[in-house]
């Protein structure tokens, strides 16, 4: 048995709803003190997709973020839905948001909040991308679509252009990936 572990000793959800859900667990540490509030935030994870359009440059999009109150500049993301599998959701987010389609690899999942919250992102990659249709876009969503290439992307990351951690670490991950 792990002795670091932390023990579940009771659980209920506070919040359940479609953009939230929040669980309050008893914990007992393995020294035997309790934390009787401790709040996780609950989610299927979402997908981050690297692209390349046929001109070699990267689409990222542009759009308001509500938990931060401003507008950022990142690479398409979105949520895994009920009974969807990353790629999945990689690919359905990708077309809604940008119009563009085409084959993708899983890269690698980071954990992006470990201390509060079982959140995964999963990165892919795309290096041959085509434009297939329109931005079909969620209630809430004003995405505008814009283009960078590998030098001003990586300067857009380092003078914090770009600064959502999960793309920036998608970003350098990619950007090392083709290094090699």
């Amino acid at each position: 048995m792990d002795e670091s572990r932390w023990r579940v000793t009771s659980s209920s959800y506070v919040v359940d709803t479609q953009h939230l859900r929040l669980r309050k667990d008893r914990i007992e540490l393995p020294d035997g003190r309790t934390i009787e509030d401790y709040y996780v935030r609950e989610s299927r994870g979402f997908a981050v997709i690297f692209a390349k359009a046929p001109d070699g440059r990267v689409i990222l999009v542009r759009q308001y973020k509500h938990g931060i109150g401003k507008e950022l500049l990142e690479l398409p993301a979105g949520a895994i839905d009920p009974g969807e599998e990353p790629l999945q959701t990689a690919m359905r987010e990708f077309g809604e948001e940008t119009g563009y389609a085409g084959p993708m690899e899983l890269v690698r999942t980071f954990c992006t909040d470990p201390t509060n919250a079982n959140t995964v992102a999963h990165l892919f990659y795309a290096p041959n991308v085509r434009l297939a249709g329109k931005q079909n876009l969620s209630l809430g969503e004003n995405i505008t679509v814009e283009f960078a290439t590998l030098d001003e992307l990586h300067s857009m990351v380092r003078d914090g252009t770009i600064d959502s951690v999960t793309h920036v670490a998608s970003i350098y991950t990619i950007l090392e990936r083709l290094r090699a």
